[in-house]
């Protein structure tokens, strides 16, 4: 079986890290699950490729299955978000719609909680709700995706830290590009998908009530996760919500590679 995790950066940030007592690892909790993809593969991949670039800590529950409704019951419990500096969600759950779930985990995030939110999180918790505050959470409202095909990747924003490191242009092996129907006004675009017949944006970050959020709809195929650019991209989005990269993309000290 082809080995899908990389472990060299396409840029350095898979090399060895930097020794600093001080720095204390982010504490990710990942949350992972539902229909329409490999979350089996995906969540090792995801954890370790992370774990290569920077310091970090996961959690990771993968719980609901491939069903298409879930509510993690972690996250029913008051107090749950001390425990972490980050939730990085590869979800699928697009049939859940109880308003009162979907808005307790956004008001944890809307109080200061940074997040990661990697392709059908997008596609989760809001197509039936009676709320819009997911999409208020993650900055974007995507009803559908085109059709698999690889896509084309060009920044549009090449100051921001995370952009910084990115190629000027990448195809990903595979793809399924997402639709935005809309782009809020508290996030900005940093990424364009291209897979041949549309461009969307693709990547972005949101200021959700002051708190940081980092989205990104590509991510479909465990080819395109494994990727070093993509997992390099993944890296320093998850470091820019926790203030733990440097103007210039680098990680800050204790974060990055020797």
């Amino acid at each position: 079986m082809k080995k899908l995790i990389p472990i060299l950066s396409a840029f350095g940030l898979a090399a060895t890290l930097q020794a600093a007592p001080d720095a204390k690892p982010v504490r990710v909790l990942h949350l992972t699950g539902g229909c329409c993809h490999d979350y089996e593969a995906q969540k090792d991949i995801l954890a370790t490729g992370v774990g290569e670039r920077t310091k970090v800590e996961f959690t990771t529950l993968h719980e609901g299955g491939k069903g298409h409704k879930h509510q993690f019951e972690k996250l029913k419990k008051a107090g749950w978000e001390k425990d972490f500096d980050v939730v990085l969600y590869n979800i699928c759950f697009a049939r859940e719609t109880d308003v009162a779930y979907i808005e307790s985990v956004t008001g944890t995030h809307k109080a200061g909680l940074p997040a990661v939110a990697l392709h059908c999180t997008m596609h989760s918790y809001h197509w039936d709700a009676k709320t819009d505050a997911w999409e208020q959470f993650l900055g974007v409202t995507s009803p559908n995706h085109g059709p698999k095909a690889a896509i084309t990747m060009t920044p549009k924003v090449k100051d921001h830290p995370v952009v910084k490191g990115f190629p000027a242009s990448w195809k990903t092996p595979q793809g399924e590009l997402y639709n935005i129907k809309k782009v809020h006004d508290t996030a900005t675009v940093l990424i364009e998908g291209d897979n041949g017949q549309k461009k969307q944006p693709c990547v972005w970050v949101n200021e959700f009530n002051g708190t940081k959020v980092f989205g990104t709809t590509v991510g479909h195929h465990n080819e395109t996760i494994a990727e070093p650019t993509y997992l390099d991209l993944v890296t320093r989005g998850l470091l820019w919500v926790t203030g733990k990269l440097n103007d210039d993309g680098s990680a800050a000290e204790g974060y990055g590679a020797e």
